[in-house]
């Protein structure tokens, strides 16, 4: 992809070949909130992965959550419930970790959204209105609620993830 064309949001690229029309705008939201995710941590330096400015969440946490949300959202969607190790990941979403890399996470967040668009591609789109639960409590959504959801959440924690890494950086500057 050349720079122009790497300039250019996935919403205005085109139709992503073989999801349905009704998940494009979710599929679009992923992608470029993996596009984002990968420019705005590019050179972010490990020591600043847990650091919290005025009270909010790390970059670390933004990075974990991101693809904790999405793994969950995918769940859900399946009308399946979340597994033992997906309770493990929440818990451990913001704690501190030294040994973590940012490239790990990145890595971490780009393997969920490869497995959600391929998932996206198994939906017939008369499936999308089925009602579907949330969490312990059941809360009524439906699939497409649920993967709407995924994409948009996403994009409001890359924002999130933005502020803070430009405000930790400028920091070290």
């Amino acid at each position: 992809m050349d720079n122009e064309q790497e300039q250019v949001e996935f919403w205005l690229a085109g139709p992503i070949p073989y999801i349905p029309d009704a998940l494009q705008p979710a599929a679009h939201a992923l992608l470029q909130s993996e596009r984002e995710l990968k420019k705005y941590t590019a050179d972010f330096p490990k020591e600043l992965l847990w650091a919290k400015v005025a009270g909010r969440a790390s970059v670390g946490f933004h990075m974990n959550h991101l693809t904790g949300v999405l793994d969950r959202m995918l769940t859900y969607a399946k009308s399946e419930s979340l597994t033992d190790e997906q309770f493990a990941f929440l818990k451990q979403e913001g704690a501190f970790n030294l040994g973590t890399e940012v490239e790990d996470l990145r890595e971490q967040f780009s393997l969920k959204v490869a497995e959600a668009l391929a998932y996206f591609k198994t939906i017939s789109e008369h499936t999308l209105t089925e009602k579907r639960t949330v969490g312990r409590k059941k809360l009524p959504s439906t699939v497409i609620g649920l993967l709407f959801h995924a994409a948009e959440h996403s994009q409001r924690h890359i924002g999130q993830l933005l502020v803070t890494t430009s405000v930790l950086q400028s920091n070290i500057s």
